[in-house]
């Protein structure tokens, strides 16, 4: 097997050479880089360099998915070789302009929701958890009842688990501002002005506890404790405003003079104009989500249970955080999670298939931890690396994925958080779903390893 060292170079040699990279990075799982020429790459070469899983381009940049762990070495081994490597920021702001409208668009709302999610997934395991430690079932085990817990350690839990999506414009209004280039403290204190104590409780006014408040005889005015869309798009015309001003305020003033005036017009802006439309606007998008889920009979678990892996390969996917983000803040749980876990699941199963079928000793080392990476909840190496590459498997795994998110739908399972999936996704699923969520992981990789191995793949394909 090559060296990490060994590796660098080859990879340098097949995308054309150090004079045709502009910039390299790398995230969890690839190394992106940008090319001047993308005609100098010889994709073959590369996709036959030992530990590469597979090669595509997205958003501008080729990334070549080496799996966790590995990718980190073969980016330093690359750096030693005196190519200066940019950050993911820097990668992503060369590639900013390629792709068309609506993909820079989809990639711009990832960049501000990514930041924001492992908070939220940590804020569904402890609901998960909480789930699980006030069963029944599980106390009658210890020899207590509901009746015997502590009402501080409850009120301890509702801390951990409601913390997040309380706070959730002032994290959106922050990230927003991080990626338009504004300070992201205003746009903290901005988000954190749109759930003051002082203004009606968004969740008090919807269950007719309280009532907004009324400015003007018409605009209704609220707290907006777990929406999105209006810290998103105040957050977006905040840092727009304050970059306006920065440029004319004189520089002896502009520390104290910028952030005031920001904060004015927007705390205004916000609450009467952006809030109110907004709101409405995004209670459009909930109803029109869950009607879709809500779709009887399991299809709606058919159709996004068949259909999500393939917008992951468009790269337009992180438009989903946002969907799951309302559904957990609206229903308290997520019913897209489940289905998409099945879809995930089911690409792994694809994978694993090619991988017993084939007798090649590449493919086969390649298929193997392209499914474990899917069990764990990343399909990348199993879609680029393996499933794509040989055309059916692909196919088949969305056939699995859509008969495990029918059976999802079909028993209304419901996880407790998002973002995590297949067998990490487990900690979501910490109740009486957890024998019904296992059998849907099962059923999509049993599909779709079957249908692979029997129909979908021929070991006659060289790689």
């Amino acid at each position: 097997m090559a060296t990490n060292e060994q590796i660098a170079k080859q990879v340098i040699e097949a995308v054309g050479g150090e004079e045709n990279i502009q910039s390299f990075a790398h995230c969890a799982t690839r190394l992106r880089i940008i090319v001047h020429d993308r005609e100098k790459i010889a994709e073959d070469k590369v996709e036959s360099i030992d530990k590469v899983k597979g090669a595509f381009f997205n958003s501008g940049q080729y990334q070549i998915i080496f799996g966790t762990g590995t990718v980190n070495r073969v980016y330093e081994a690359v750096q030693k070789l005196g190519i200066t490597g940019s950050s993911k920021e820097e990668v992503k702001k060369e590639a900013k302009n390629q792709g068309n409208t609506f993909q820079r668009a989809i990639r711009t709302f990832g960049d501000v929701f990514v930041p924001i999610i492992p908070v939220l997934v940590a804020t569904g395991l402890f609901m998960g958890l909480r789930g699980m430690l006030t069963q029944e079932q599980v106390l009658s085990f210890f020899g207590l009842a509901p009746d015997d817990i502590s009402q501080n350690f409850l009120l301890f839990t509702e801390v951990l688990t409601d913390t997040a999506f309380v706070f959730l414009p002032a994290l959106v209004a922050w990230s927003t501002f991080r990626v338009f280039g504004g300070t992201p403290v205003i746009g903290l204190v901005l988000g954190l002005m749109l759930v003051s104590p002082a203004l009606p409780n968004a969740w008090a006014v919807a269950s007719g506890d309280a009532d907004p408040l009324n400015f003007l005889g018409f605009i209704p005015v609220i707290g907006y404790q777990g929406s999105v869309l209006p810290a998103f798009v105040a957050g977006l015309v905040g840092a727009k405003i304050e970059k306006f001003f920065r440029k004319r305020v004189p520089e002896a003033l502009d520390l104290i003079v910028t952030p005031f005036i920001v904060l004015l017009i927007m705390s205004i802006l916000s609450l009467f104009v952006l809030g109110p439309i907004l709101h409405v606007v995004e209670n459009w998008i909930f109803t029109g989500t869950k009607a879709l889920l809500e779709l009887p009979l399991g299809i709606s678990g058919l159709i996004i249970g068949g259909l999500n892996q393939i917008i992951v390969i468009t790269g337009v996917h992180h438009i989903f955080n946002f969907l799951e983000i309302q559904l957990l803040e609206n229903l308290g749980y997520n019913p897209y999670n489940p289905i998409v876990t099945a879809a995930v699941a089911a690409q792994g199963g694809a994978a694993l298939a090619v991988g017993f079928k084939t007798k090649q000793k590449k493919l086969k080392a390649l298929a193997y931890p392209s499914s474990l990476s899917a069990f764990l909840g990343i399909t990348e190496p199993a879609i680029f690396g393996v499933n794509l590459r040989h055309g059916m498997p692909f196919v088949m795994g969305l056939i699995g994925g859509a008969v495990g998110g029918f059976i999802a739908s079909l028993f209304q399972l419901k996880a407790t958080g998002m973002s995590i999936t297949v067998i990490p996704g487990l900690l979501l699923f910490l109740n009486e779903q957890i024998f019904m969520y296992i059998l849907v992981n099962v059923v999509a990789i049993a599909t779709a390893f079957a249908l692979t191995y029997f129909f979908g793949f021929k070991d006659k394909e060289s790689i």
